[in-house]
């Protein structure tokens, strides 16, 4: 209900803002849009092409063999093996991994083991590769030398951390 109410709250507020300080409305709020449009235009081919490599990988059977190569570390590391093509795509694609994820909680339910690790993992990893391909691009940074392993560091922890406590919590 108050959602509904929010974007003209906000427009009549910027709009009664503006016209107290005698400042063009319209030439304001047409400046802004125009530097969202441009924005858009400068990060839009990383996402295209980033969308379209994922695809191409999950199509090629990709995630599938990466998934029976790492099964061993996965064990080592107490990370069910069922939660690998999650572990796999989540740093890739969030709505992907969304789809592993109810795929997973449907398959073994929500309150199982692999289900919570399911939740806990969706909720402390990130779209990892999205976010650094539309942070840096709208930033127009080129250089990721140290951010993409830092953050895929960060991804194996929070796999790691997100099965260990579900372990913890959850005996």
């Amino acid at each position: 209900m108050v959602a509904d109410y929010l974007v003209p709250v906000l427009m009549l507020f910027i709009s009664g803002l503006s016209m107290y300080k005698k400042q063009d409305t319209f030439s304001i709020m047409t400046e802004g849009a125009q530097d969202g449009l441009r924005l858009l235009l400068s990060i839009a081919p990383t996402l295209i092409l980033l969308l379209s490599a994922v695809r191409m990988l999950r199509v090629s059977g990709f995630f599938d063999l990466a998934a029976t190569l790492f099964l061993p570390l996965c064990r080592f590391f107490g990370i069910p093996p069922e939660l690998m093509p999650l572990m796999l795509v989540r740093p890739v694609s969030g709505s992907a991994a969304l789809a592993v994820g109810a795929e997973l909680i449907s398959t073994y339910g929500a309150d199982s083991y692999i289900g919570r690790c399911t939740a806990v993992m969706l909720g402390s990893t990130e779209t990892t590769f999205y976010t650094i391909s539309v942070y840096f691009g709208a930033a127009d940074l080129k250089g990721t030398r140290w951010a993409v392993p830092a953050a895929i560091a960060a991804d194996l922890t929070g796999f790691f951390c997100a099965c260990l406590f579900v372990r913890l919590i959850f005996p």
